[in-house]
């Protein structure tokens, strides 16, 4: 970093904290996540994942066969709505951030945060346990990442 560059980021952090420290309104609140609206209580989350490049297909049969039956058993049981999956139209120059995503809707918050049934699921619809979690264990290995955003819709048409 410049010098120039350095003092310009001192100044403008010197002028929001005098600016907090004094009292004066600072618009940190543009940046606050937006509150769910109670009319819809279903909450819906992204999860992404980033697989090693040449594991892609790979990764998806893994996703198919053990997680995707578990996800539709928790909508089966009315925890969750949909679960929908995707993957981009192109692999860019390699730098995407992701290589697959899956959107769950759950019912609600307490669904999205709350204990689930998935050991129970796992357990019934998949007998051999020790090959179960040998594959979803390499699920994960052949991941460079994963995250997940809890989303808050924002109706912008509402004041």
């Amino acid at each position: 970093m410049t010098k120039t560059a350095w003092k310009a980021m001192m100044i403008a952090a010197a002028a929001v904290w005098l600016g907090t420290a004094s009292g004066a309104p600072v618009h940190a609140r543009a940046q606050a996540p937006a509150a769910q609206s109670a009319q819809n209580p279903e909450r819906v989350v992204l999860y992404y994942y980033k697989v090693k490049w040449g594991f892609q297909d790979e990764f998806v049969d893994l996703f198919r066969r053990n997680h995707y039956p578990v996800l539709k058993e928790e909508i089966k049981s009315g925890r969750m709505k949909s679960v929908r999956t995707f993957v981009p139209t192109y692999h860019r120059d390699g730098r995407a951030d992701w290589t697959f995503a899956v959107e769950i809707t759950f019912r609600d918050a307490a669904a999205m945060t709350g204990p689930s049934d998935d050991d129970a699921i796992q357990r019934r619809l998949f007998p051999d346990r020790a090959k179960f979690l040998k594959e979803e264990q390499r699920r994960f290995e052949i991941l460079d990442a994963h995250w997940d955003v809890p989303l808050n819709q924002l109706d912008l048409d509402r004041k």
